[in-house]
């Protein structure tokens, strides 16, 4: 990834994971975010893998970002991006659409 894409790819990141670290893991903890989403594999959706992912990429400086990092911020961008585009009709607070959502660390009510 090139320097200017890296920066296009944190600044999109930056602007749509809008929740805090400490928001996203009390979220985590939620039966809601624990029955969203697909299975990895192991028990655990992908998104709520992702949020844990998203929580340690928040915590670290702009500097210590790796380039794994950077490959996950990308696609975090896209899943919210694509996510968002699908929003249903009427009060979507208590749905799977918004909880998927904040497993990805993004709160549309923000």
């Amino acid at each position: 990834m090139e320097k200017q894409e890296m920066e296009d790819v944190y600044q999109e990141f930056k602007r749509l994971v809008n929740m805090t670290p400490a928001a996203i893991e009390k979220w985590l903890k939620t039966d809601e975010s624990k029955k969203v989403g697909w299975d990895s594999g192991d028990g655990e959706s992908v998104g709520h893998k992702s949020g844990k992912k998203i929580i340690d990429i928040k915590r670290k400086k702009k500097a210590e970002l790796t380039a794994a990092d950077y490959k996950h911020m990308q696609k975090v961008n896209g899943y919210i991006q694509r996510h968002k585009a699908q929003q249903p009709k009427g009060d979507v607070a208590d749905s799977n659409w918004n909880y998927s959502l904040k497993n990805w660390g993004h709160d549309y009510q923000q």
